[in-house]
Order: C-alpha cells, then structure tokens, then sequence
C-alpha cells in the first residue's frame, strides 16, 4: 500500500492496518525460521509497509522524533 492510499484513512484505520502488518510480519519470521516461507520476499515488503504506515501515522498525530 502506498503512502498516499495510507493518507486517506483515518488514525484509527492506520493503528489497525499497522496491527496487523506487525502480525503477518511475526507470522512470515516464524514460517521462515521453520524453512516454512516460500516467498521470502513478503518479509521485505512487510517491513517496508509497516515503516510507511508508522511514517503517516506520526503525520497525523503530530509526532516528532528527536533525530
């Protein structure tokens, strides 16, 4: 999902969309410790789309990491 379709949803929306990104990405680091995940490149893809949500979802709450 990109940014900007992660931009229309609301806050709520976002914190539930960023839950379950965090479960699948539990779920694909279990199947590939058990030689399980035939599509290891989902891991990537999970990782990415959760740093764009949590990145929309300082958007809009107005939080601002010290750097």
């Amino acid at each position: 999902m990109t940014a900007v379709e992660l931009r229309k949803k609301s806050v709520e929306e976002l914190q539930t969309h960023l839950l379950s990104l965090l479960r699948d990405s539990f779920n694909y680091r279990t199947q590939r410790s058990l030689d399980q995940l035939k599509q290891t490149h989902l891991l990537r893809h999970t990782r990415k789309d959760i740093a764009r949500c949590k990145l929309v979802l300082a958007e809009k709450t107005g939080v601002q990491d010290n750097v």
